[in-house]
């Protein structure tokens, strides 16, 4: 476990800052966009479970935003220096889990039958401000993964947790009473 003893270094103020393996690189790399927006991401469930959620999303969420500190450190250490470095990564017993979190939610859901707006209870609107911003991250990771190695698991993982995030806003919803916002398509 890192040590912090200080917050701030000044080592950035030039614009740089270091990977995890040691890699001096620009802070607006595409590496560093990437697990930056999987920061803000889990700064957005944070919002999320602050601000009230059902008990099996709350769960969730928990376990999620600890996963996505897995996530960052993944993205953080370079393919090549995992092996002189182990750090927590995202692997496929993390991708299984979201399947089954989609699919135990889902069950207790009416079916789709119209697109849905984001909205509802406030709790479900947070989930869909979440999970824009995971597909935000997902397509920064898929760009990282064209230019670069990285995580077997990454985009696998992130795009799960936004389907995710759609079914826990549908989720919270039901479980709120709150009927969910439908698509006019003829407004």
């Amino acid at each position: 476990m890192p040590r912090l003893t200080r917050i701030y270094t000044r080592t950035g103020d030039d614009g740089g800052t270091h990977l995890g393996g040691g890699q001096r690189v620009a802070k607006n790399a595409l590496r560093i966009e990437t697990f930056g927006t999987v920061d803000e991401l889990n700064s957005q469930l944070g919002c999320v479970r602050a601000s009230g959620v059902c008990p099996l999303v709350e769960e969730v969420l928990k376990r999620v935003q600890n996963e996505l500190f897995h996530l960052g450190s993944d993205l953080c250490i370079l393919e090549e220096d995992k092996p002189r470095m182990p750090v927590p990564t995202i692997e496929a017993r993390h991708v299984e889990t979201m399947e089954r979190d989609i699919d135990q939610m889902s069950t207790q859901l009416p079916p789709l039958e119209n697109f849905t707006l984001p909205g509802g209870s406030s709790g479900a609107a947070a989930l869909h401000v979440a999970r824009t911003v995971c597909r935000r991250a997902e397509r920064l990771a898929v760009a990282l993964a064209a230019s670069e190695r990285i995580g077997a698991f990454v985009v696998a993982y992130l795009n799960r947790l936004s389907d995710a995030l759609f079914v826990m806003a549908r989720f919270e919803n039901h479980a709120r009473g709150v009927a969910e916002p439908i698509w006019d398509s003829r407004a």
